[in-house]
């Protein structure tokens, strides 16, 4: 397999000045001394500025950083009532976190995941991605990246909003993942809106894959309607996506 080609590689990398985060908790059941598998899993550890921290119940009751609390709790429980009670029940969370300068390759990522993998072999129970909004059980979470989970659609996600007018609001999180932007196509009309959702998967893809978009690129590229041009905004603290954007506006037919 060569590099083109291989599932952890950045085919069109083009090196950004931001930082791929990762960031996961997991919840569990876990001994007080941890002996991880990671390479069952085709992983070889943490990687480099990504470390993982232990928190057990008498801390998460005074830890500010509680993932199941404040806004993105509300969230975490109404996306799944049952997963998120045994998130709570659990004696223990583990959070992975860390950054990276911009990676040339995907195998921080396969790194990651593998370690994640490998805490769930030993007691963990549910994991929560809050770049994704998102918690999973620990068959879900394998089911979801079985095998690696190389396909970077599955590390984002694409949501889509009111835009005001009758039109529709399409953007995604998880990109910082990656060193990227997130995407935002807006006044997406009713009738392109699954069409917007394909144009903002393609552009997860390309952007894990290593391209970078810079202020006021043309949009070209398979089922994109043209007169779309790249306006970069936000920052890593906007609440919206936690991470910069690249915004589209869509043109009217």
């Amino acid at each position: 397999m060569n590099d083109e080609t291989a599932p952890w590689s950045r085919p069109y990398f083009w090196r950004s000045g931001d930082k791929a985060m990762l960031l996961y908790f997991v919840f569990g059941e876990f001994p007080q001394e941890l002996k991880l598998e990671v390479g069952s899993h085709g992983s070889r550890g943490l990687p480099e500025g990504v470390a993982l921290h232990r928190f057990d119940k008498a801390m998460l009751a005074h830890w500010e950083g509680h993932p199941l609390r404040g806004a993105l709790g509300e969230i975490l429980r109404d996306d799944d009532p049952e997963v998120f009670k045994a998130a709570r029940g659990a004696s223990t969370c583990l959070m992975l976190r860390g950054e990276l300068d911009d990676p040339a390759t995907l195998e921080y990522l396969r790194d990651g995941i593998g370690v994640i993998a490998a805490l769930l072999d030993v007691g963990g129970a549910v994991v929560v991605d809050p770049q994704m909004l998102a918690l999973f059980s620990a068959g879900a979470w394998r089911e979801r990246y079985a095998d690696g989970g190389a396909a970077p659609r599955g590390h984002a996600l694409v949501l889509c909003s009111d835009d005001g007018d009758g039109k529709a609001w399409v953007h995604t999180r998880g990109m910082r993942k990656f060193a990227r932007p997130d995407i935002s196509l807006r006044g997406v009309p009713q009738r392109d809106i699954e069409r917007a959702g394909a144009v903002a998967e393609r552009l997860i893809e390309m952007q894990a894959q290593g391209m970078r978009f810079v202020d006021g690129t043309a949009l070209e590229a398979d089922g994109v309607p043209p007169g779309m041009t790249a306006r970069l905004g936000g920052s890593l603290e906007d609440p919206q996506f936690n991470n910069r954007h690249i915004e589209f506006v869509w043109p009217d037919a």
